[in-house]
């Protein structure tokens, strides 16, 4: 392992060669990207670099795209078993064969750039801790919030300071369907169809309407803000899907916006993070976000509030990204000083605390389809008393005698344990109908 290491560290004689895995949207943007600023890109170099090979399974698509004779080959272990390629960029997501092909190219002392978050919110562990050993460098900037540069804020910029709390909007999908659900007047179902019609969402929506994908990006950005270790698994995520234009319409009533938000919160020897929807208020400025941009807003002990704001997704912002490290990685390779920055920024994990959700101090927004009839909101009040949930407001409008009716409840902070066994209990009720939708409310985000 040691003469890899030092074959890593080795200045190369001629130009940076670098080699792609995957040539479907964002690969497709980063060789036009490459092509397009090649002397400029050079010129920041400090010398020349040639993307000398790309792989993918398919050899026959059309992607807008010229390609010399032999350069687009089938095999992926072509590229990672090269001695001649400096730098692997892999692109074709997923967990296999992306962390073996990533692990290759590793331990063949070659430096990997990634957009691949799934990988590394599970596997980047063990991959971060490869790259150390073998002393070269992990960029994955374009795995979370596309052509935003949040990892290196994170990783360098905000290195001086000590990182309190983080609040994104980091999956484009869902930030375009609740802008417009809340612009418009329409149903999530509507807006959704027309955003799978406009090529925004999947046909198949889960990863990003559930908060999955939001969930993969929290798991590395809390890493990166408090240098703690963050499993995957311990990142609690709920979606969109139960939203509908009535809490949104009650939401605005009350003073706020709701969003997707992924939330880490560094308080003391722990922290929390999870992704639901959120409502914060109005006026602040991470509710202006909408369509499909991201944001990433931070408070920082010393700096205060920052905000970091762009195109999440698409060809060129990711690309732009992608190519971002590359360039980074060149400039070490040149210099002999690969894996000079850890790739977390820390080059030790901290054993914080994970809390649990259930220990979570939040208000609350909660709407309960009730039977519109004498003695229901007492019986709701009771039980939601007896779990020690004080009540701040109750709005409930329109009358449908004999029917169910919503009635919105807005609590005063309270303990989502203590929450969660009163939603429970009213839900139980022969007055209730339906599933009680829960809402959590940010009200101090800084």
């Amino acid at each position: 392992m040691s003469a890899r290491r030092e074959a890593a560290r080795q200045k190369p004689s001629g130009p940076i060669k670098v080699g792609l895995i995957g040539l479907g949207t964002i690969g497709t943007g980063v060789v036009k990207l490459l092509r397009r600023n090649q002397r400029t890109i050079d010129e920041k170099v400090g010398c020349g670099l040639r993307l000398v090979r790309i792989a993918d399974l398919d050899l026959t698509r059309g992607r807008g795209l010229r390609l010399p004779a032999g350069l687009l080959v089938r095999d992926a272990r072509r590229i990672v078993s090269d001695p001649e390629i400096d730098i692997v960029i892999e692109l074709i997501g997923g967990l296999e064969p992306a962390r073996s092909l990533v692990r290759a190219a590793i331990e063949s002392g070659k430096s990997v750039v990634t957009a691949n978050k799934a990988m590394l919110a599970v596997h980047g562990k063990e991959l971060f801790h490869e790259a150390r050993e073998f002393g070269v460098d992990i960029g994955f900037e374009a795995s979370v919030a596309g052509g935003i540069p949040i990892i290196r804020v994170l990783r360098e910029g905000l290195s001086a300071d000590r990182n309190l709390s983080l609040y994104g909007i980091v999956n484009g999908t869902s930030n375009y369907i609740l802008s417009r659900m809340q612009e418009e007047g329409r149903e999530f179902g509507e807006v959704l169809a027309e955003a799978q019609k406009r090529g925004l969402a999947e046909a198949d929506p889960s990863y990003d309407v559930d908060g999955v994908d939001a969930a993969h990006k929290l798991a590395l950005l809390a890493r990166l803000a408090f240098g703690a270790e963050v499993p995957l698994e311990r990142v609690p995520a709920e979606g969109i899907r139960g939203l509908s234009q009535t809490d949104l319409s009650f939401a605005a009533e009350l003073g706020y916006t709701v969003k997707l938000l992924a939330i880490a919160k560094n308080v003391g020897e722990e922290i929390e993070v999870r992704v639901h929807p959120t409502m914060i208020p109005k006026h602040h400025v991470i509710a202006s976000v909408s369509g499909a941009y991201n944001a990433i807003y931070l408070q920082s002990e010393a700096l205060g509030s920052s905000m970091y704001f762009g195109l999440g997704a698409g060809m060129m912002p990711t690309a732009t990204a992608v190519v971002a490290d590359v360039i980074e990685a060149a400039r070490a390779i040149i210099k002999g000083c690969q894996g000079r920055v850890p790739a977390l920024g820390f080059p030790n994990s901290k054993r914080l605390r994970i809390k649990p959700l259930g220990e979570l101090r939040s208000e609350y927004y909660l709407r309960i389809m009730a039977m519109d009839r004498p003695g229901v909101l007492a019986e709701i009040s009771s039980i939601l008393g007896r779990n020690d949930i004080s009540i701040a407001t109750v709005l409930q409008k329109g009358r449908k005698i004999g029917g169910a009716v919503p009635v919105i409840i807005r609590t005063h902070e309270a303990l989502e344990r203590d929450l969660n066994r009163a939603v429970r209990a009213i839900t139980g009720l022969k007055s209730v109908r339906g599933r009680i939708v829960r809402v959590r409310i940010e009200d101090n985000l800084g």
